[in-house]
């Protein structure tokens, strides 16, 4: 092994040009694979939080009711009616008993509870439609980090305590330790604002008003029951395979955020096609460059691999010193990549101070690339190497 690898170097120092020059094509190539990946990435992480920030990635429901069937004669003619089941709010049973076992599913991170329902809000004069939805404050904020969204008062949700919109706050004139009286037709309840957020969708702070589970129950006319349980998954890919997989232990109905946020998925699906895209191509232009080095090198050393040939040197390490090569052209160019590629991000967060996403230099990313640098030195090494083996010690001398 010492000897194939000090030829190698050798070899590689002879045709000092060649060697240099093709290093730095490698360098430029896994630069621009980490570069550009870790781009993406950056960007997808910046769509998911802005997209997934600020809702579950796992949604259970009850079931809908099923539409009843109505046959009426009409004329001498049988008619089938289809009549919808009215509109009521549904709670899950037994779902105390349920969400331990939906915590040890594989790949759940968090489950918390919660009741919503349609109410109004009024100030004054001023009113307003919202959808209250009552949380478990602690293990809501596993979830939604709503406390890191608050641009006023705290993170409390007494009995009487509630935290709205920004956008709500500002049209009915609402203000920290402000009064706001919701009804729900059969039931009505002051309250105080104890918190002020914003998600970053003007929609939902016009319309969404977080309260206690407990006060929300009795607000809503439904002691005891909670309308969805919500799941944050490890793998936020993975979400639809899990809620297949709970709709079919459980009696519910389940969503993930692929099936609610199809364009946001075709969108990340397309980012991730091109980023492999691009990987590969590079790769092949990396092997086609250190190919046609290693070829030229087996034209140019053809007498000295047969005086190595004629002095002993088995053909399978004639292969190893050309396999040598190739892998230390592609990792001294994937490590000299790297470096270049971290020289970017600094250039480009430099240029950029204002860029709205992270370009996130992640180890698995780059040991990856390095990795997939190192591997295609080496495939594109073995033709040449077989090529040098197959040589004839005589007339390569001769040659």
């Amino acid at each position: 092994m010492n000897f194939q690898w000090l030829v190698a170097v050798r070899f590689l120092r002879q045709g000092r040009f060649q060697s240099v020059l093709i290093g730095v094509g490698v360098a430029m190539g896994v630069a621009i694979i980490v570069f550009l990946t870790a781009l993406i990435n950056g960007l997808q992480i910046s769509l998911i939080e802005d997209t997934l920030g600020t809702q579950a990635h796992i949604v259970l429901k009850p079931r809908a009711e099923q539409a009843r069937r109505l046959t009426s004669e009409a004329e001498g003619r049988s008619l089938t009616l289809v009549q919808q089941s009215p509109q009521r709010l549904t709670t899950i049973d037994q779902w105390q008993r349920l969400l331990p076992v939906l915590a040890r599913t594989p790949g759940v991170r968090a489950v918390s509870p919660l009741v919503s329902g349609p109410a109004l809000a009024i100030q004054g004069a001023a009113e307003r439609n919202v959808t209250v939805t009552g949380i478990d404050p602690v293990s809501y904020r596993r979830q939604i980090p709503v406390q890191d969204k608050l641009v006023a008062g705290a993170y409390q949700l007494g009995p009487d305590q509630v935290l709205v919109g920004l956008d709500l706050a500002n049209e009915l004139g609402l203000d920290i330790g402000g009064r706001l009286r919701l009804a729900t037709g059969r039931r009505d309840r002051v309250v105080s604002v104890s918190g002020i957020f914003d998600l970053g969708l003007r929609d939902l702070n016009l319309s969404m008003v977080y309260m206690h589970l407990r006060s929300t129950q009795t607000l809503l006319d439904l002691p005891g029951g909670v309308s969805r349980i919500q799941l944050q998954v490890k793998d936020i890919f993975s979400a639809e395979a899990i809620a297949n997989n709970l709709k079919r232990q459980h009696a519910l109905q389940a969503e993930s955020w692929m099936s609610t946020n199809g364009e946001l998925l075709n969108g990340l699906r397309s980012q991730s096609l091109s980023s492999d895209i691009i990987r590969f191509f590079i790769a092949v232009s990396v092997a086609f460059g250190i190919a046609s080095v290693l070829v030229v090198s087996v034209v140019q050393r053809s007498r000295e691999i047969g005086i190595l040939r004629a002095t002993g040197t088995s053909r399978r390490q004639v292969i190893g010193i050309f396999l040598w090569q190739g892998g230390l052209l592609g990792l001294g160019g994937s490590l000299l990549g790297l470096l270049s590629a971290a020289a970017l991000v600094l250039l480009f967060t430099h240029l950029v101070p204002a860029l709205p996403f992270p370009i996130p230099l992640t180890a698995p990313l780059m040991i990856s690339t390095a990795a997939l640098a190192t591997g295609t030195g080496l495939i594109a090494a073995v033709l040449p190497a077989m090529r040098a083996a197959r040589l004839d010690p005589v007339e390569a001398i001769r040659g």
